[in-house]
């Protein structure tokens, strides 16, 4: 397998004005001349970091990376409970994704995404079949309740006494009902104290379900209290609302992007996301090749099936 590529620096970077208040920080890498490629980040609400790029042959891909809607080094942040959430939903950040490619004069391209990234990516393909060449997809994700479900409550019988920790956080009369709603309007009071424990004990748990991937250590990001607040609110916004998929599951459209080639790359570890959504997605996909690794939600193994991966379509 192959090594990510050398550290490099992006040769353009700007902010798109996407209307409704949201400017998207973006940067591209690589050939300016090479396979147009994009990258599309996990959270909702992770951003991407320079460790994306170096998934890029340089010398083959133009490869575009940007920060989704109020996070990383787009504006505004959805760092506190004044943020409005409105206009930031799956169908908003597939309007961006055009944009960003009619900004960059790209015809079609190559995407790629991990974990939540991979439910964008899925639902982009079906919107906008004809932009895209072939896909790269890494930690299969479906954006259904019941896989946030499964993390959020079911993830009780794997991890007992942390689970216990993260509810009790939650009131008393809503504990039994949608963890990430009931964490969504605690992020939501202006009680900042009530917010910022909330957000602390969403990414503890974040960091407790992922723990079983081979090689874990805790991610330092879940411990920066301005990250949290981000992190925390986009996840529960987007998990509490179905990932706004409810009307038009993921599942149920896989006809438009059949002949789509497609790498599909899952960890038999990984505690978050079982392999039966990718075993799924793969079997109602014919133009997909699914690779299963001895490993947990992300990990170098998957890093490096992902670069082999996109090297196979790096002159498309």
């Amino acid at each position: 397998m192959a090594e990510q590529y050398p550290e490099i620096e992006p040769y353009a970077s700007g902010s798109l004005d996407v209307g409704e208040g949201h400017d998207l920080y973006w940067e591209t890498v690589g050939d300016p001349a090479g396979t147009p490629a994009l990258y599309l980040h996990g959270g909702p609400g992770q951003g991407c970091n320079p460790g994306h790029r170096r998934n890029f042959d340089p010398s083959a891909y133009r490869a575009v990376l940007f920060d989704q809607r109020g996070c990383g080094r787009s504006r505004p942040l959805a760092d506190s409970a004044a943020a409005d959430l409105s206009t930031n939903t799956t169908w908003q950040l597939l309007l961006d994704i055009e944009r960003l490619r009619e900004h960059l004069d790209i015809e079609r391209w190559v995407v790629a995404g991990g974990s939540w990234g991979v439910t964008l990516a899925l639902a982009y393909a079906q919107r906008h079949p004809d932009r895209v060449t072939a896909m790269v997809l890494a930690a299969v994700t479906s954006g259904t309740r019941r896989e946030t479900d499964w993390i959020t409550r079911d993830m009780r019988r794997v991890f007992p006494r942390e689970w216990d920790t993260f509810v009790a956080n939650v009131p008393q009369h809503e504990q039994g009902g949608d963890l990430a709603a009931a964490y969504a309007r605690l992020l939501a009071d202006p009680d900042v104290a009530v917010s910022n424990r909330a957000a602390e004990q969403w990414c503890r748990w974040e960091d407790t379900h992922v723990s079983l991937t081979p090689g874990w250590e805790p991610w330092l990001r879940y411990q920066d209290p301005a990250f949290q607040q981000i992190f925390a609110r986009l996840v529960t916004h987007y998990w509490s609302n179905g990932c706004f998929l409810d009307d038009d599951p993921i599942a149920a459209n896989m006809h438009r992007i059949a002949d789509i080639p497609a790498v599909l790359i899952h960890g038999r570890y990984d505690i978050s996301g079982p392999l039966d959504t990718a075993w799924d997605l793969h079997h109602a996909w014919p133009a997909s090749r699914l690779i299963v690794l001895d490993a947990g939600h992300g990990g170098n193994n998957m890093t490096r099936a992902v670069v082999d991966a996109l090297n196979t379509f790096a002159h498309r």
